[in-house]
């Protein structure tokens, strides 16, 4: 039964990653792991890895939907609803205060300098986080060489869901011929129905916004960066947002912290103010807080099972290797000289040395260090 202190310390400590959490999902969920497996011991890198893949198996945004696993684990509905929305929170607030600037000045103020040494910090803090999930990942010889082949296939730049489920089958494919038995698991069929009563938020470009975003939100599987083909496609060729919008939108979405996802108060605020922004948010992360609430319980029977363990093995190593592959892109095009080999270098050897020490100093260190080199 969750208590009103569990509650309260979740809200605190999502809050907090929603505020400091730069980098994109594979930083965030990084992140996650310092501060509920390393720090607390809320789980074991066991369950945590087993959280990420079922994470990974399920459409939406994978960091909003950790906090959510989390925050349900935590303290159970309430704790779902608390992680989940103080995650996002932040992230939602920060892109409305660029959104209304846009709208006001029609040009985004200059951040460059800052995000300059933000992205070689958060490099370092994924792979210390990334390290131990690994090690306890790699269980066999049979789960190394579908890591390596996830790695490759991932840095080739094939779909991750492909590479997700293609290793779970796989594996439960090997297992079945090991034990020559069968399993099932029931199909998942999430539903939900949202009535909103409001006159203002329910005009028809506002209707039209909650169907395009939740759409998305519940089919849309890849990186921040496939949602904005979609919103190419259903915004941009429509006409209810011009191109330079939508560019102006991945902006803020990789200087702002938090879900990428949050990108969408900014769309909304464009097309339609305020009551844009809002319908748009609720659409594009509803369909997430449903899913984890639907495969949660699910999670701990699919370890218990011989075979669904293999599957469940097999994606995790997968989504191990997803994460070193975007880690080794984001080194490539973001580690191009000395001053971010030096900022780099100096958060590994300060994350690995001082393991307690808080994330957070690690990105504003980044920050700090990034903009005196700057000057130089």
């Amino acid at each position: 039964m969750e208590s009103k202190a569990e509650l309260k310390e979740l809200a605190k400590l999502f809050l907090k990653l929603g505020v400091i959490g730069f980098g994109g999902p594979a930083a965030h969920i990084a992140m996650m792991q310092s501060e509920v497996v390393s720090k607390r011991k809320w789980f074991t890198e066991q369950h945590f890895l087993d959280l990420i893949g079922a994470t990974n198996l399920i459409p939406g945004p994978n960091s909003t939907e950790m906090a959510i696993h989390i925050g349900h684990e935590k303290g159970g509905w309430k704790g779902l609803i608390v992680a989940g929305v103080c995650f996002i929170l932040p992230a939602v607030f920060i892109t409305g205060i660029f959104a209304w600037l846009y709208k006001q000045y029609g040009q985004l103020p200059e951040v460059q300098p800052f995000i300059y040494g933000i992205k070689p910090a958060i490099i370092a803090i994924i792979l210390v986080a990334i390290y131990p999930l690994a090690k306890k990942s790699l269980k066999s010889t049979e789960l190394i060489i579908i890591g390596m082949i996830v790695l490759v296939s991932s840095l080739l730049h094939i779909n991750e869901i492909y590479l997700m489920f293609g290793a779970g089958l796989f594996a439960l494919f090997l297992a079945y011929v090991r034990n020559n038995k069968q399993n099932s698991v029931k199909n998942l069929l999430p539903l939900t129905i949202l009535q909103i009563t409001n006159t203002e938020i329910t005009s028809a470009i506002n209707v039209n916004l909650f169907w395009i975003f939740l759409k998305i939100g519940a089919i849309l599987y890849g990186s921040g960066y496939v949602l904005f083909a979609f919103l190419d496609t259903e915004l941009v060729s429509t006409g209810l947002l011009t191109r330079q919008q939508l560019i102006d939108a991945i902006a803020v979405g990789q200087f702002t912290p938090g879900p990428v996802f949050s990108s969408v108060t900014f769309i909304g605020y464009q097309i339609n103010g305020f009551t844009g922004a809002i319908v748009s948010t609720v659409a594009i992360f509803l369909p997430s807080f449903v899913f984890v609430a639907l495969l949660n319980p699910l999670v701990n029977k699919m370890r218990n099972s011989k075979l669904f363990s293999a599957f469940l093995d097999a994606v995790n190593v997968a989504s191990v290797a997803i994460i070193i592959a975007v880690c080794l892109d984001m080194g490539k095009d973001t580690i191009t000289d000395w001053r971010t080999i030096f900022i780099a270098v100096l958060s590994i050897v300060s994350t690995f040395r001082f393991k307690k020490l808080n994330n957070a100093f690690v990105v504003l260190g980044g920050s700090l260090i990034g903009y005196l080199l700057s000057l130089l």
